[in-house]
């Protein structure tokens, strides 16, 4: 296999035969660059055609075979972070053939899931879990005797493990009797480039490569002549991190906690990934080795614009051509498009405003305010927690922060809400990326809890607009609004309009707007299943059902005077929102008509009480029951049903 480029001559011969890693492990050493030439190539034939996360799994095949290949798996244990770079472990692990359903309805999920093997020792969504997750394993091993001795390893990339989470699990692994494994992958990136001191520190962890080999092969020696022991280790270790610190003129920061560091080594060079993991497999406390590998290795378009390449959609295996570079004049923009060029609009007009993201400006998009103003923007790497209170204290001093991020994301910083924002009633606008249900992705990216979560929030405004140009009414309002929190929550995709530019106009706060007038049943909405509610409301009319429909915009507060219109006309209520039914807006809804009017029927429509799988979003919403069809039947069904309201 070249540098850059996958042997497509190479037929496969050998992944075909590997149903698990108990196969993998009966080949030579010599096999194995085979097995990762094959893996490769199945990955670009079958994502090319199947999307999904195609740079990560690229980077890490010689990583995963030589785990696979070096532990007793799945008696060992192989915890994986995020869980990107986990496609090349899926096919080692029995599936390979399913894999062509992968991400889809039915099919297999996107990340490393415990239900779906055994090899998956834990779930995988968000980053910077791995090692906590893998020290408990290991400690519970320890506790519960298990013989023979039971490895367990996190693997964790360099983005990742710049999350509190990460730093919290080494912390505790330094000072609690373990014998965890870290495997650091360092690729340099995450979604986007990689930033913050600790990415720095890590790209220049490194001393010369004589010292490190000879380093490993006095270690390596003295380990043969039965001169280091694991009683003996410590002092070891605190010698050698002197030497270290001696020559390369740096402390290294995993040695100064007491873990043995092991690295950086070539993370494709598969012999001494494998030669390195014999050789640390089975020592005794905690150790990291650091593996310095390449996104998209092995395909060269994904190596020269790894971002790019992050999930790519459907390309041209031979050309590298993606056909979202071919796509012809759909004029309509992803709503994180309309949000991002907004905010540069708004900034250009408003000095005060600034922009946070946790290591997604392109992933929200305020890389176009990035592009233009990079000083105002802060890109804060994967720390949403951080991001929130750091936003928080932006705002204390007169600034106006916008924080892009995902839905699911911000549910790592929720206390931080709480505690360092709305307590404090600080002006920081919370833009909810990805919101409802996200499609392939799965039940950890789905947006589906934020309206929920975040109504319980004394104080803080929660709005969802039905369209491009409500989104740029919210966004607008947020920017003047001085004494409240505000978070605004929107979908994943493409709007419906190709004229998302309007002029913005201040909205009042909590207050909705009515769509459609009719008296046989009252249909009230949040988001953009309005236009879902519309097609059916059509439906519904061709029938002779007269419906009435609401948008209400503002969850939080929450317009009272349409729920009072609705409660006056006696006709069945029906809630519609993408976010799950328990304490939304139906659970708003319910609440009022229960206080206020109970002889009302409210019926809720949205994402039910459970974890939803992957799919397109539109399999998923009837799955739940909220797509146009479903709504159309339950307009059907409550019609007509009035009751006299006293």
């Amino acid at each position: 296999m070249s540098e850059t480029t996958v042997n497509k001559s190479a037929e496969p011969t050998l992944l075909s035969k590997i149903d698990s890693p108990a196969d993998l492990r009966r080949l030579g050493p010599e096999q194995l660059p085979q097995v990762c030439d094959e893996i490769r190539r199945f990955l670009i034939d079958s994502l090319s055609v199947n999307p999904g996360h195609f740079a990560s799994s690229m980077g890490s095949v010689e990583l995963t075979v030589a785990l696979h290949y070096v532990f007793n798996t799945p008696y060992d244990r192989i915890v994986w972070d995020v869980g990107h770079q986990a496609y090349g472990h899926k096919l080692l692990t029995g599936r390979r053939d399913a894999f062509v359903n992968n991400r889809r309805l039915g099919g297999l999920s996107g990340f490393p899931n415990p239900a779906e093997s055994q090899y998956d020792t834990f779930t995988a969504g968000h980053a910077s879990n791995s090692i906590s997750a893998a020290l408990g394993m290991a400690i519970a091993s320890r506790l519960n005797g298990d013989s023979p001795r039971r490895n367990v390893v996190a693997v964790i990339g360099d983005a990742s493990i710049s999350g509190g989470l990460a730093f919290e699990g080494i912390n505790n692994a330094a000072n609690t009797p373990n014998n965890l494994l870290i495997i650091l992958n360092d690729n340099d990136m995450s979604i986007d480039r990689n930033v913050g001191s600790l990415n720095s520190y890590l790209a220049h962890l490194t001393t010369s490569k004589a010292y490190n080999n000879l380093r490993y092969r006095t270690f390596r020696l003295l380990k043969k002549l039965h001169h280091i022991s694991d009683r003996r280790s410590g002092s070891i270790l605190r010698f050698n991190n002197s030497i270290k610190s001696l020559v390369s003129h740096q402390q290294n920061i995993f040695e100064g906690l007491n873990i043995r560091y092991f690295g950086p080594f070539d993370g494709h060079n598969l012999p001494t990934i494998v030669r390195v993991l014999n050789d640390i497999r089975d020592m005794d406390g905690p150790r990291i080795l650091h593996l310095r590998t390449v996104k998209g290795k092995g395909y060269a378009p994904a190596e020269k614009d790894p971002a790019s390449w992050h999930a790519p959609g459907k390309f041209d295996p031979e050309t590298g051509v993606r056909a979202e570079t071919l796509a012809s004049g759909d004029k309509r923009l992803k709503y994180q498009d309309v949000f991002g060029n907004t905010l540069l609009e708004l900034a250009r007009n408003n000095d005060k405003i600034v922009a946070i993201t946790a290591a997604m400006p392109s992933g929200t998009s305020i890389s176009t305010m990035q592009a233009e103003m990079p000083d105002r923007v802060f890109d804060v790497g994967i720390s949403e927690g951080h991001a929130v209170t750091f936003a928080g204290g932006m705002a204390k001093d007169g600034l106006k922060p916008f924080v892009g991020i995902y839905s699911s994301f911000l549910q790592r910083g929720y206390d931080h809400i709480i505690h360092d924002v709305a307590i404090q009633k600080l002006p920081v606008v919370f833009c909810l990326d990805r919101a409802g249900l996200v499609g392939e992705d799965g039940a950890t990216h789905h947006g589906a809890f934020d309206l929920a979560y975040l109504r319980t929030i004394p104080g803080l405004i929660v709005a969802a607009p039905a369209d491009e140009h409500m989104l740029r009414h919210l966004l607008y309002t947020a920017s003047l609004t001085d004494d409240a929190p505000m978070a605004i929550r929107y979908p994943r995709g493409k709007g419906e309009n190709a004229d998302w530019r309007c002029e913005m106009k201040r909205l009042e706060i909590g207050h909705g707007r009515r769509l459609r007038e009719g008296g046989d049943v009252t249909v009230l909405s949040i988001g953009t299943v309005a236009s879902d509610v519309s097609r059916a409301l059509d439906r519904a009319a061709s029938d002779g059902i007269s419906a009435a429909h609401y948008d209400m915009v503002f969850l939080k507060p929450i317009d009272t005077s349409i729920l009072e219109e609705a409660a006056r006309s006696g006709a069945p209520v029906i809630t519609v929102e993408d976010g799950t039914v328990n304490g939304g807006l139906g659970g708003a809804v319910a609440e009022w008509f229960a206080a206020n009017t109970p002889e009302i029927e409210v019926t809720r429509l949205g994402i039910p009480d459970k974890f939803i799988t992957q799919g397109t979003p539109a399999e998923l919403k009837h799955l739940c029951g909220y797509d146009s069809d479903a709504i159309y039947d339950a307009v059907r069904s409550k019609a007509r049903h009035k009751t006299t309201v006293k």
